[in-house]
């Protein structure tokens, strides 16, 4: 698109107006540095003159030849720069001044010091410069007085600022108009790159076959428009199985993926002579388990059930799930000493309680760290034994294996690791406490990217490294780059999948309140309050008692009309701060039923693991559900009890220490640590118009439909195939150029690469 004559005729308005205004800025100094210049000039002219007439200046004044003098200081004062003349006596009396001597001047204005001195005068409205020289005579100190009118330094100075105006003027203008040139250059230049760079995403042919002569400018076009490709990707999709299928289909076609975690997605254990499968309760299994469906591969993980060496080949593996399997579970067997350890021991007395702020001290020990170490190795190794390519795509899970990232990296360098922290990441002072925590931040910076559930996680994780780590941090983009290699953190909110698989044996909420409300007894007008989570001293268990306590202790109406069903799936129970929680849930729970039973008990504390179709049972069933946790990740709990509310009732009580608090703004968000606002919260949740229930509980639907865990996997895919496609483009952009700088017998004899997959996104 050419520039019009208008178009060059304002840019060179423009830029003269710029060279006027830089002259007139610079004017002042540039007049004050001339006239410094000029005055500088005409005192050494002065001293000249002095030096020059002095011998015969001591003869006439010692001979007092006055006729004589008036003739030297008339020769002198012929110069058109002197002003005037004259010869100051001792006495102050002016003699044999030139005509041109003005009036006003005497001799009691000059400095009579013993050296030359020159001031500023004016007379007639001009500014002179007097200049005065000492002279010895017998009757006294006298003076020699030259007088020079300065005008002319003004005059020069303006001279000097029109040079100055025109100069930039012609520098401006001819910038301007080779600025106008190249601009045009560049401008058809990049329409000419992008119909290109249009025409090869239309045709699907986007860098398959990089030119020798494409440009930075193609580059940068490409990926441009590869990022609003992906825009629009991630904004379009109706996220489901199939999408996320069809997502790995054309974003990372025939690449391999692993899933690296502690926990595995089935048990087998041993009860009398049959073998059940279980499914633990655990928020990562409940958010990875659909993606693993829905993409295959390989998920490596702790086999830890009574009977899972029973029912694995010789390589430790297992397709699964059971009838329809989908993909391959390989398990890592673990000691009971190396879990004292690595699980026990650093991960959950030293880590767990390093990024939940709920006041427990991390205990971390150096034969802890050793085991975790050891069995972070042992996966990561388990990692490259089940790859079949060079370049898998890594999901690694949680804080259990920190130094996996790096630990695959130096075996498999082209890998694309995705790593995701799914609890809290502490802030710098915090994270100081732990005494490795430079080996575990650059364990972590092994990935390709690193994800936390909220953007405050990773504002926390870049500080630390920030603080602990020598590397280099791009804020605008949150990257890191340390030993040559770049990790990006990103913040992935997890979710659940949609519709949950569980629900479509559940029945209508009728059928679960009935069955409910008959299994613990309870009469038929009962508000059920229901709490699921693990026995985990971060999930506020105790915590949500104490409001129901205070709840009936404020207003003893409410016994007997409300009924709290906590589920907790014991947890971790060999560690002292877990067993402590259990039993002081349990007294808790009894002194409670002692004080407020009226006809039935207020608190039911189930301490058993509950399958998906009874959790979903109980979320239908409810009146309220209360999630309190003291500092959680995400809390997938929320969303379940969302997911299962297909009639849009029932009240969300939530903690605003959770990360589900940012999406699902429309629960009651409480501090779980202030009792009576928690039990302000559960009340006025039991007395909600069903009105306001249905529309905080659509909006909350919403936002879980959308935002499912399809998405959080597809959203992570994506960014992986980004960086996957920088990768080659860049490996493919070295092999151009280390081609073109070959000889032709070379380049002839060199083999051919392998066809070039093209990845989108």
């Amino acid at each position: 698109m050419p520039f019009r004559f208008w178009d060059f005729l304002r840019f060179g308005v423009f830029g003269v107006g710029v060279a006027l205004i830089v002259a007139f800025g610079i004017s002042p100094f540039a007049g004050g540095i001339v006239q410094q210049w000029s005055r500088s000039d005409v005192e050494t002219r002065s001293r000249l003159v002095f030096n020059a007439i002095q011998p015969f200046l001591d003869r006439d004044i010692e001979d007092q030849s006055w006729d004589s003098l008036n003739d030297l200081f008339g020769r002198v004062a012929q110069d058109k720069k002197i002003l005037a003349v004259g010869f100051c006596s001792h006495t102050g009396t002016l003699i044999a001044p030139t005509p041109e001597m003005p009036e006003s001047f005497r001799c009691e204005n000059i400095a009579r010091s013993e050296n030359e001195s020159f001031s500023d005068v004016a007379a007639g409205g001009r500014r002179i410069l007097v200049a005065a020289f000492p002279v010895n005579t017998t009757r006294g100190r006298s003076h020699l007085v030259i007088l020079t009118d300065l005008s002319f330094a003004s005059a020069r100075s303006s001279q000097v600022l029109a040079y100055v105006l025109a100069s930039l003027a012609s520098v401006v203008l001819v910038l301007t108009v080779g600025t106008i040139i190249f601009a045009v250059f560049m401008l058809r230049s990049w329409m000419g790159s992008l119909r290109r760079a249009v025409d090869e995403v239309r045709l699907g042919t986007a860098g398959a076959h990089p030119s020798a002569a494409s440009s930075a400018m193609d580059r940068e076009i490409h990926k441009l428009l590869r990022r609003t490709e992906d825009f629009t990707l991630a904004h379009q999709i109706d996220w489901t199985p199939k999408a996320l299928q069809e997502l790995l289909h054309g974003a990372l076609p025939g690449a391999e993926v692993l899933v690296v975690s502690n926990r595995e997605p089935y048990i087998h254990n041993r009860q009398g002579d049959e073998i059940v499968v279980q499914r633990p309760a655990s928020g990562l299994v409940s958010a990875l388990e659909p993606i693993m469906r829905a993409c295959g591969g390989t998920w490596v993980a702790h086999g830890s059930g009574s009977a899972d060496r029973e029912t694995v080949d010789a390589n430790g593996r297992i397709r699964v799930p059971e009838g329809t399997p989908a993909y391959t579970l390989r398990r890592v067997w673990i000691s009971d000493a190396e879990q004292d350890g690595y699980y026990y021991g650093f991960a959950n007395e030293g880590l767990w309680p390093l990024c939940h702020i709920v006041f427990v001290r991390p205990s971390f020990r150096a034969d802890d760290w050793r085991a975790y170490r050891e069995i972070n190795q042992r996966f990561a190794d388990a990692v490259v034994a089940e790859s079949r390519t060079e370049d898998p795509v890594v999901l690694v899970q949680d804080y259990h294996f920190a130094l996996v990232p790096k630990m695959i990296r130096q075996q498999l360098p082209k890998a694309t690791i995705i790593a995701f922290w799914h609890i809290p990441w502490p802030n710098a002072e915090t994270f100081s406490i732990c005494p490795w925590r430079r080996e575990i931040i650059e364990g972590m910076l092994g990935s390709t990217i690193f994800g936390f559930h909220t953007q405050f996680h990773c504002n926390n994780f870049v500080e630390c490294v920030d603080r602990f780590v020598e590397s280099r941090i791009d804020r605008e983009v949150q990257a890191v780059s340390l030993g040559g290699h770049e990790t990006r953190i990103r913040a992935y909110p997890i979710s659940i999948e949609w519709p949950p698989s569980a629900l479509g044996s559940v029945p209508a909420r009728d059928k679960c309140r009935a069955d409910v409300l008959k299994d613990f007894g309870l009469a038929a007008g009962t508000k059920l309050i229901v709490g699921i989570e693990r026995f985990d001293y971060t999930k506020g268990i105790p915590d949500r008692m104490k409001a129901i306590d205070a709840l009936l202790t404020r207003d003893p109406s409410w016994k007997g009309r409300l009924a709290f069903i906590q589920v907790a799936a014991p947890t971790r129970s060999k560690l002292d701060t877990y067993s402590s929680l259990q039993s002081e849930a349990k007294s808790l729970a009894d002194a409670i039923n002692t004080r407020h039973r009226d006809g039935q008990a207020p608190i039911h504390l189930v301490a058993r693991h509950y399958e998906s179709t009874d959790v979903f049972k109980l979320f239908r069933a409810a009146d309220v559900c209360g999630v309190s946790s003291l500092h959680d990740g995400m809390n997938l709990v929320a969303k379940e009890f969302v997911s299962s509310r297909d009639d849009n009732a029932g009240v969300l009580v939530l903690s605003s220490f959770t990360g589900a608090s940012r999406e699902l703004s429309e629960a009651l968000i409480v501090n779980p640590y202030d009792t009576e606002e928690l039990a302000a919260a559960i009340k006025r949740a039991m007395t909600m118009p069903l009105e306001e229930q249905v529309e905080r509980m659509k909006l909350m639907r919403q936002q879980v439909r959308e935002n499912n865990v399809y998405r959080w996997a597809g959203t992570m895919l994506v960014d992986a195939a980004r960086s996957r496609t920088r990768e080659r483009i860049l490996g493919l952009t070295e092999t151009g150029e280390s081609s073109r700088s070959m000889t032709p017998a070379a380049r002839t004899s060199r083999p051919k690469p392998p066809a070039r997959i093209q990845i989108g996104g």
